[in-house]
């Protein structure tokens, strides 16, 4: 069966860009045409790029376009240039290609983008503001896209001067307004400047008329990105569009003020591809992820992955917590049908994470050495986890088997007795983690601390 691709589509003022994308981001496909400022001829041309890109392994076609969004209900809320809102596009589009289709911002597509692909790749906080005909932005909050009440991220009309220029949204003194690459014609203008000159022609120049412009234009910029620093505290903050790079350039001429809020500032590294990209990607399903506490028996498993449930809020499958009813219902138990159990204990898990939604993110607390690593492999594949992270939990051996002693009087029958001990510190010392994407070695001798492990699954999870 071949492996799962999307169609983006990024509908922007100038150019429409459609392309066949592979789930890790590869762009298998791609065609551009003109874009429009009617809807029909809008929805027309997505069409005609849909047949030219469309393979047998589409799944799916992620829409990124300008304005408002309100994702859920994959409702155009307004648009400028080209402005959807009049045409219930998502549902045409759908019926027309046979094939589901998503729709959102397209900031939040690009966005998704760079995060999978580019500049913020593995970043869990990200802002990012798109820099062209006007200015678009998104918000990732812990992985996550931030919503509000449906079309959160309008960032370009952040009030940079309330006295200012007055913004097609109905406000005034928008960051757009200054900002954007139409702004930036504007204040070349205003200079008396030729419009063929750049931003890098300027940032080359030290005379006042072309810092005059550069100030401002980017000084409100500089503004803005403070204010969502100190509002959201980033991880880093992405600028992209037309002229992002140019953007991003110009501020390092107009450092951040000493303060409590900082954030690195990077340019997009995916171009005009990060549209398209974002957008398939987003209309893929989701695949699920695990934590895979690991350690032998009385490692200290268990409070680990409690930790980290209580700072995440993820659900923690344990495999003793599978097996003990089975136990208790069967007793009595000798070590071989308890071996037996834990088999069935282990399918089940992965079995109850196939059934939970896509994109869920699941804690799995077992020794899953005492199986085959295939066994883990094939769990992870039927269960479709993708990504995953090892916490692997580890106290001196001796340390292990005092532990496991302290607990044999209120395990449930079935369970190896005093006898174990020995054989337990044996294993401690030669267990070796699963070597399954990136590890962190948890010292239990400590208690954890579930907001770091947290911090750092969040940031390695991917």
């Amino acid at each position: 069966m071949a492996a799962a691709q999307a169609i983006g589509i990024d509908i922007g003022g100038t150019h429409i860009r459609a392309a066949c994308v592979a789930r890790d981001g590869t762009i298998l496909a791609r065609a551009t045409a003109p874009s429009s400022p009617d809807a029909h001829t809008v929805q027309a041309t997505c069409l005609a790029l849909v047949a030219q890109v469309r393979s047998p392994s589409v799944q799916a076609i992620g829409i990124g376009v300008p304005g408002q969004v309100h994702v859920a209900g994959r409702k155009v809320l307004s648009g400028g240039y080209v402005d959807l809102s009049t045409l219930p596009f998502a549902e045409q589009v759908e019926t027309a290609t046979g094939l589901p289709v998503s729709l959102d911002n397209d900031a939040t597509m690009a966005l998704l983008g760079e995060v999978a692909c580019g500049a913020a790749r593995g970043r869990a906080n990200v802002v990012m503001l798109t820099i062209g005909t006007g200015i678009g932005g998104a918000i990732l909050e812990n992985g996550t896209v931030l919503r509000g009440r449906g079309a959160a991220g309008q960032l370009g009309h952040l009030t940079v001067d309330p006295q200012g220029r007055p913004c097609v949204c109905g406000r005034t003194g928008c960051v757009e307004t200054v900002s954007s690459g139409t702004a930036f014609a504007t204040h070349l203008a205003e200079a008396g400047l030729p419009d063929t000159t750049r931003v890098e022609d300027l940032l080359a120049r030290s005379d006042a008329s072309a810092q005059a412009v550069l100030s401002a234009w980017a000084d409100p910029l500089r503004a803005a990105i403070d204010t969502l620093i100190a509002t959201c505290n980033p991880d880093l903050v992405v600028l992209g569009g037309g002229v992002g790079a140019a953007a991003t350039a110009a501020l390092g001429h107009f450092p951040a003020a000493p303060s409590w809020f900082q954030a690195d500032i990077a340019a997009a590294q995916l171009g005009d591809d990060a549209g398209v990209i974002g957008a398939a990607l987003s209309a893929l399903p989701k695949p699920r992820r695990a934590v895979l506490v690991n350690g032998v028996p009385a490692s200290g498993k268990s409070g680990v992955a409690r930790a980290l449930a209580q700072a995440t809020g993820w659900p923690v499958l344990t495999l003793d917590t599978v097996k003990a009813p089975f136990l208790t219902e069967l007793a009595p138990v000798d070590r071989t049908l308890n071996r037996t159990l834990g088999r069935a204990s282990y399918a089940a898990i992965f079995d109850m994470i196939a059934e939970t939604a896509p994109g869920s993110t699941v804690i799995i607390d077992a020794w899953f050495g005492f199986q085959p690593p295939e066994v883990l492999r094939a769990g992870l594949t039927r269960a479709d986890i993708g990504p995953t992270v090892e916490l692997w939990c580890q106290a001196p051996p001796e340390t292990i088997g005092a532990r496991y002693a302290a607990r044999v009087g209120s395990r449930p029958a079935g369970h190896p007795g005093l006898d174990y001990v020995p054989e337990l510190v044996a294993l401690a010392g030669r267990a070796e983690p699963t070597g399954r994407g990136p590890r962190h070695d948890v010292d239990t001798t400590r208690p954890p601390d579930g907001a770091a492990l947290a911090e750092w699954v969040t940031a390695h999870l991917h």
